[in-house]
């Protein structure tokens, strides 16, 4: 859920280097060898992402790649007749497995014959998640999200959804190059480290250069929005939020305070650290004031005016019930909160 509905993060100050945003079929210079390309997206509240070209010897390392998508392709075909007209990609770095960075992989992979570099978890979770394309719902997802209170209108939505996830991802590489946390990646002219993350995704990495001071942040830290932490019927029992926060608390201990962010959404910032400190704040107060909800024994779905500060209509459902979930789960695990089974929904209650 993004602030405008969550209402949740207090807004800080960033500044903004550039006043617009690359036009489709151009870049941006941000750094010296560093490039900033853009791409539009099908969703209500997330217009456009934002991927990243750094300059080698042979052409240009890719980081992100836009949505498998018939129009993201001829905005990529512009790029290759204009302003890359002559070069070549050279590999490409996924920051994690949600379809808008991992889609076309497969695609400017097989153009190019060029590798995918991705952690392990994140290419492994892609894999299984594409994997479920066509399948019908497990009857474990259906009572995951009748637990949580759905009804069977919603449920059945569910049902003729599952599965979609791989409509978004043009055939994944059968193979790639692991990236871990610490791994010092050789780009071009300059060292990237790479710094992993999770809550949003399960490995996400970012990238870190010291020497520009230049943060590729991915969805770990975005400057006007707040990325989904959800649990996911996978794993019922998660603490994501705890995962999240830990994250976010690793980027101020590893980047330099002057950073200049690359996120994946939204415009280049500075600030990251008074940003990411925002971040955290923010889920700290949601879940002081769910706590409070809790007065009454209540079903995640009973959460979202407190979380969100409205309710939310079915095509929000799946992301507000898995996020209210990561809240509950975390108080749970603190010993905030308890939870009961009644009547197959479960019930959350404030610890006496």
């Amino acid at each position: 859920m993004d602030e405008s509905k969550a209402g949740k993060t207090r807004r800080v100050k960033l500044d903004y280097p550039f006043e617009e945003q690359p036009q489709r079929g151009q870049t941006i210079d941000v750094a010296p060898g560093v490039k900033w390309i853009s791409m539009d997206l099908p969703f209500a509240g997330l217009r456009w992402i934002n991927l990243w070209l750094i300059e080698e010897d042979d052409g240009y390392a890719l980081v992100d790649t836009g949505m498998n998508l018939k129009q993201t392709k001829q905005e990529w075909e512009a790029l290759f007749e204009g302003p890359l007209k002559g070069k070549r990609l050279t590999r490409i770095l996924i920051t994690h497995m949600h379809p808008d960075h991992v889609g076309l992989a497969g695609w400017l992979c097989e153009r190019f014959g060029i590798d995918m570099w991705m952690s392990r978890l994140e290419y492994v979770s892609c894999r299984m998640l594409v994997g479920d394309t066509g399948r019908a719902a497990p009857e474990d997802t259906v009572d995951f999200f009748r637990k949580a209170g759905w009804d069977d209108e919603v449920l059945d939505l569910l049902r003729k959804r599952y599965g979609s996830f791989g409509k978004g991802v043009y055939n994944l590489p059968s193979r790639f190059v692991r990236m871990s946390d610490g791994d010092v990646i050789r780009i071009g002219k300059q060292d990237w480290r790479v710094i992993t993350g999770s809550g949003h995704s399960p490995e996400h990495s970012c990238l870190y250069n010291d020497e520009l001071k230049l943060l590729i942040s991915g969805d770990q830290l975005l400057p006007r929005i707040s990325s989904n932490v959800s649990v996911h019927p996978t794993e019922p029992e998660a603490d994501p939020l705890s995962d999240w926060l830990e994250s976010c608390e690793k980027l101020i201990r590893e980047t330099d305070p002057d950073v200049l962010t690359l996120p994946a959404h939204n415009k280049v910032f500075y600030g990251a650290h008074k940003r990411l400190q925002a971040l955290i704040d923010g889920h700290e107060r949601s879940l002081d004031r769910l706590e409070a909800h809790l007065e009454e024994p209540r079903r995640a779905l009973d959460c979202f005016v407190s979380l969100f500060g409205r309710q939310v209509g079915a095509e929000d459902m799946y992301s507000a019930t898995g996020e209210a979930l990561a809240h509950l789960n975390w108080l749970r695990f603190k010993g905030r909160a308890t939870r009961e089974l009644r009547d197959g929904v479960y019930l959350y209650s404030r610890s006496s």
